[in-house]
């Protein structure tokens, strides 16, 4: 299974974030940090901040922080989400004929479950609980 770029870069803002703790983040700093296109944060973040992850503060001095303790944002609720359905196939489209009588699909989705409930015992915290060697790799310990 391969998460969309798109929840990909919405983990790294939410850890570098909880990396800060109050301090406000840029989308900038970020970019610079994480060589990523400064164009994809700014929708990332905007649709972090619109489903309840971040608090952004606009004009000088503006940026970004958690909306809640690292420790409740769970990396299970922020990969559903971000992704939105999370299916490993589609059995649909195109239609499939055996898909009345097919045993892969239980298979699959077992094992969908077994991914997010994994997933879901971790938090933004339990990412970085290495916090001084995250932020030494971003030259700031």
């Amino acid at each position: 299974m391969r998460l969309k770029r798109y929840t990909d870069y919405s983990l790294r803002v939410l850890i570098y974030a909880g990396l800060h703790g109050d301090r406000k983040v840029t989308v900038d700093e970020i970019s610079k940090n994480f060589d990523i296109s400064r164009n994809h944060l700014v929708k990332v973040v905007h649709g972090l901040s619109g489903k309840g992850y971040l608090k952004t503060v606009r004009g000088k001095g503006g940026g970004m922080y958690l909306a809640r303790p690292a420790g409740v944002i769970g990396v299970g609720e922020v990969i559903r989400a971000m992704e939105g359905t999370i299916e490993i196939v589609e059995c649909h489209d195109p239609p499939c004929p055996i898909a009345p009588m097919c045993r892969l699909k239980d298979v699959l989705a077992a094992a969908r479950r077994a991914f997010l409930n994994e997933l879901d015992r971790h938090s933004i915290a339990d990412l970085i609980k290495n916090k001084e060697e995250l932020t030494r790799l971003f030259g700031y310990g």
